[in-house]
Formats: structure tokens, sequence, C-alpha cells
């Protein structure tokens, strides 16, 4: 116990000689540099007027260049605010452009839609035509229907032929002189001669 309490004691007495000590240097060193600045202040040479006189002139020199250097700054400030705002210009006009470019496209896209519908109309009543008539050419009787196909052309009356079954398409060549007969026969044989094999 007794030794605890001169241990705490010495250790309370070095503190207090740490801190003493920092607080000497502390006060030393306000000292020494309130001296040296005023040591200083004293050796500090005098300015001469003509000196004095020359810097206002350098002063004046470095204010010039300044003034120019912002003077160029701000020239390049308002040609690169010029080509953004033309390059906006450009970007809306270009955005103007591809709008119509597309509303056109749709109107293209449109139009070929109504074409195509028309288009297969026009195919589906002109074979509806062409199987009706065929239909009426089959009905009727073979050598009236033999005299009008003697009177077309051999391409197109093989045409109609070849559509029709083969018992009425038969009647309708027997009616037929010779001649035609064979014409339309080989037509119709070479139909299909340049039809791809596989």
């Amino acid at each position: 116990m007794i030794v605890k309490k001169s241990r705490t004691k010495n250790r309370t007495g070095s503190l207090f000689l740490i801190v003493g000590l920092l607080i000497g240097s502390a006060v030393l060193r306000i000292g020494l540099g309130t001296s040296a600045a005023m040591a200083k202040s004293e050796e500090a040479p005098q300015i001469s007027e003509s000196a004095m006189l020359e810097k206002p002139i350098q002063v004046e020199t470095e204010t010039v260049e300044i003034s120019a250097l912002v003077n160029a700054i701000q020239k390049r400030e308002e040609r690169v605010a010029e080509i953004e705002m033309k390059q906006r210009m450009r970007g809306k006009a270009l955005d103007v452009v591809q709008h119509e470019i597309e509303r056109r496209i749709e109107a293209l896209k449109l139009a070929e839609e109504r074409l195509s519908a028309t288009l297969a109309r026009a195919d589906t009543a002109a074979e509806d035509d062409v199987a009706r008539l065929t239909t009426v050419y089959e009905n009727m009787k073979p050598k009236d229907s033999a005299a009008l196909f003697e009177a077309m052309e051999p391409k197109f009356a093989a045409g109609f032929l070849g559509r029709m079954r083969p018992d009425s398409a038969a009647a309708i060549l027997s009616g037929l002189k010779p001649e035609t007969a064979y014409t339309i026969s080989v037509i119709l044989a070479g139909r299909n001669a340049n039809a791809p094999k596989s």
C-alpha cells in the first residue's frame, strides 16, 4: 500500500515537471519570435521613390495583360456559345427532318398495304371471273363451245381447257379442227415443260 502511494506521488511530480517544461518552452519561443520580428522590421530595406514609381508601371502592364486575357476568354466564350446555338438549331432541324421522314415512311407503308389489298382483290376477282367463265364453257354443249374455242387465240383457249374437267375438255377438243386441236394440245403439254423438276 505504501509502495503504491509513493509511485503515484512520483508520477504526479513527473507530470508537473513535464508540464512546467512545456510552458517554459512556449514562453521562450514567444519571446524569441517577437524579438526576431522586431529585428526584421528594423532591417527592412527602405524603398526608394524611383522603385515606387516603377512598380505602378509593372502593375499597369500586368493589368493590361490580364485585361487582354479576359477579353480573349470572353470572345472565345461568345464563339463557343454561338457554335452551341448553331448546333442546337441543326439538332432541331434534324429532328424536324427525321419526324417528316418517319411520317412519310408511315404514309408509304399505308399506301403499300392499300395497294396490296387492291391487287389481292383484283387477282381474286380475275380468278373468280376465269373460274366462272370456265364453268360456263363446261356447261355449254360441246359443239357450241368448240365453235367459240375455234375463234379464240390458241394460248387463251389452252388456258381454259387446262382448267376444265377432263371429260368436258375432251368433248370440246373433239369438236375443233384437227390443226387447232393439235396446237392447243401442244400448248397444254408444254405449259409445265420449263418448271423445275426438283
